[in-house]
């Protein structure tokens, strides 16, 4: 007998209590019209701005000047290292594709720069935990066949640290549920009731889950403010491995409210909770560089920024009004429903005349990150194809110039991949050519001069050590800020420890960039090619795949290593001594790889005090208390429980369950559902619950699930004999 199980039997009244009562608060509509990304009337724009603050052209000039001069001096030595005896259609590709890609890089150092000097010379304080809220916000995290352990685990931690602020009355919590898998449905039921008894009945806790997840985490999002967003002034969108402390979501609620301009506030979330060697890799640069990076970019950005779509509270009004997102035209990849969201509803909203910015400095917003390189992989297939949409929405009326620039941004981080890889291969085919192809010295063409395929290898050397100062810039802003940091430097295991971790992070990168890059090249061929990548639940804690998948995921890519360093070889040692963190890379891709998912090699850098951070060695108190209640979930079996089972055998439970239902529609004759048909018919050929349970597939489980008849034949079967 569960938990659950044995509280119902003890106390059936007052479980039956929380059960019973709705799973969703009355609905409070509000409308949310379709945007048009063709038209727009800038009579409509929401143009007296309240608080009046200047524009941030200071740090705008320095970015996007100082990358845009970088970019030019870049281009020029360029175009010196391939000027002598003359530039062939090849060495001008090669100037082109160079440009693209450094011009990128360039922005981003600015950036960095930018975002230095402003942490270097400012401190930004904490705000204080609000002394009284005035408005209602709702807290919402959309979830997905996540194990319910850690979701409701992780939304207990966060109401009770919002609770002990003594401001839990402005807040009301909802889980979001567009579950497909029937048995994590079951499981995120029984854990919604065993929260509701754990908090107590004055605990607003509310679950919903939709029959059809149309439009995905868009239109779960968009299906709550629709039908209940009336009732809240604001709300807070978690991911499903999102944690706020209550001051931060305090803070946020008391900054929406004193300024009636801001649309969205977002948060910068650091990652916690990792093991893996790949996330604990990512979990330090994001919490060493990142902050350098997220400042450069909020200083740039104003009020004029940009939503990644959790950790951020909304104004929900402005949100129904102006973000209801179109449906592309054409098929997928590039139509349909728009993938990548939150760019999206950051345009619009902004195009309103909202704010949208960023508190970079809030602390208390944390994340998790994927566990290996090939759910990174997995992961980035989809943004992939969710930021390549942008193309279509980029041109849209009446968006903001620093709209514009994050979706290119989106864009140019997956594209920058395969113009890299030409890149290489444009270089490549130029040694080869100058070693192993007679050349035409004289043209046809009447010249006094030849035409020699040479480069200006002095200067080359000069602009490739640049280049990797340019890369390598930001991760040592990062690091100097963090070593003179004294809570950080000591969190960060000391100044020997956090510069031998910085020192590993820039290696493990190092050899990780060339992969990345064939893999987000594969996606945007892929995406090119018309393939839609679908929309599978992301993996939270295990890092490991089985070595012949890894090995199927790499082949290629250590076969063009292998490639690459027999042909330079063949062609110029010096070409293979230029690319050899490109060719070790791709060579040790399998290794790394399965490497990237060990949590053995992740937990011994651990004891040896490398690759830490702060929030690791004093873990923030709600991360402990959320693991702590995810335990204890965990060991009452919610997550590995058969759900048809846990119907068949609480009838408590399965009348909770049958409450939780929307009313069902009215049945049209003649209209049979193959599923539902197919459910019933073996229902009624099993003699037992054993039967059932075997013979109904996953979508047959979730039509009965759904059809409170066929729960009644579910419950009437006879039990096993003994």
């Amino acid at each position: 007998m569960d938990v659950l199980t044995a509280h119902l039997a003890q106390d059936g009244a007052l479980v039956s209590e929380y059960a019973l009562s709705p799973a969703m608060p009355g609905e409070s509509p509000l409308a949310m019209p379709e945007q048009s990304l063709s038209r727009f009337d800038a009579k409509t724009e929401r143009r007296k701005m309240i608080h009046k603050r200047r524009q941030p052209w200071i740090s705008r000039t320095l970015t996007f000047g100082g990358g845009l001069a970088l970019s030019v001096w870049g281009g020029y030595e360029m175009y010196r290292v391939i000027d002598v005896g003359g530039i062939t259609f090849f060495k001008w590709m090669l100037l082109v594709l160079f440009l693209a890609n450094f011009s990128w890089i360039a922005l981003s150092f600015a950036a960095g720069v930018v975002g230095f000097l402003h942490l270097l010379f400012t401190r930004p304080k904490q705000p204080e935990i609000p002394k009284e809220l005035h408005t209602r916000t709702a807290v919402v995290m959309p979830i997905y066949n996540e194990a319910p352990s850690r979701v409701f685990g992780a939304l207990q931690a966060i109401h009770e640290d919002v609770a002990a602020t003594g401001l839990g009355a402005h807040f009301d919590w909802f889980f979001l549920s567009d579950t497909t898998d029937p048995d994590v449905w079951i499981a995120e039921e029984r854990a919604f009731i065993a929260l509701r008894r754990a908090l107590g009945p004055d605990a607003r806790v509310f679950y919903r889950h939709r029959a059809k997840n149309t439009a995905r985490k868009a239109g779960n999002i968009g299906d709550f403010v629709s039908r209940w967003g009336g009732a809240y002034d604001h709300m807070v969108v978690l991911d499903a491995d999102s944690l706020m402390t209550g001051h931060a979501i305090t803070v946020l609620a008391s900054a929406m409210e004193n300024d009636p301009d801001a649309g969205i506030i977002q948060t910068l979330p650091l990652i916690i909770n990792r093991n893996t060697l790949f996330a604990r890799v990512q979990q330090f640069a994001a919490r060493i560089y990142g902050p350098v990076i997220a400042d450069g970019l909020s200083c740039w950005m104003g009020r004029d920024g940009n939503y990644w779509g959790h950790n951020a509270i909304i104004r929900t009004r402005a949100f129904a009004a102006h973000c209801g997102l179109p449906t592309l035209k054409g098929k997928p990849p590039f139509g349909g429903h728009i993938l990548s969201h939150d760019f999206v509803e950051a345009a619009l909203i902004r195009r309103a005349g909202y704010t949208v910015y960023m508190l970079a400095s809030l602390a208390g917003s944390y994340e998790e990150s994927p566990p290996s390189l090939i759910d990174v992989a997995a992961r980035d297939r989809r943004w992939c194809q969710g930021n390549l949409q942008h193309l279509r929405v980029l041109g849209a009326k009446g968006l903001h110039p620093a709209t514009r620039q994050h979706f290119t941004t989106g864009i140019m981080a997956y594209v920058s991949s395969p113009l890299w890889l030409s890149q290489l291969l444009i270089g490549i085919l130029l040694v080869l050519q100058a070693s192993y192809i007679r050349p035409e010295y004289f043209s046809q063409d009447f010249t006094l001069f030849p035409t020699w395929p040479r480069f200006d290898a002095e200067r080359s050397l000069m602009l490739f050590e640049v280049t990797m100062a340019v890369l390598l810039a930001p991760k040592l802003f990062g690091l100097v800020l963090a070593l003179f940091d004294g809570p950080v430097r000591r969190g960060g295991g000391g100044v020997i420890r956090l510069t031998l971790s910085a020192l590993f992070e820039t290696l493990m990168s190092a050899l990780l960039a060339p992969i990345m890059m064939m893999v987000h090249a594969g996606h945007v061929l892929h995406i090119m090619f018309g393939f839609d990548t679908g929309w599978e639940p992301q993996r939270r804690d295990d890092g490991s795949v089985a070595f012949n998948q890894i090995m199927r995921r790499h082949r290629d890519h250590v076969i063009l290593g292998f490639v690459s360093l027999i042909a330079g070889l063949l062609i110029s040692p010096s070409l293979v001594a230029w690319m050899s963190p490109t060719i070790a890379g791709l060579i040790l891709a399998i290794f790394i790889s399965w490497a990237s998912g060990q949590k053995s090699i992740g937990l011994a850098l651990k004891k040896a005090g490398l690759l830490v951070t702060p929030e690791e060695q004093t873990p923030p108190p709600i991360a402990t208390r959320a693991n702590q209640l995810s335990k204890t979930l965990a060991a009452e079996g919610f997550d590995s429980a058969d759900g048809l089972r846990a119907i068949y055998q609480d009838a408590n439970f399965r009348e909770a369950h049958e409450a939780f239902l929307p009313p069902a529609p009215p049945r049209v004759r003649g209209d049979i559902h193959p599923d539902r048909a197919m459910a019933e018919a073996k229902l009624n050929d099993a003699q037992n619950i054993d039967d059932a349970v075997q013979w109904l597939q996953r979508k047959e489980r979730m039509v009965l699930l759904h059809d409170r008849a066929l729960i009644g034949l579910l419950s009437r079967l006879p039990a096993p004999a003994e």
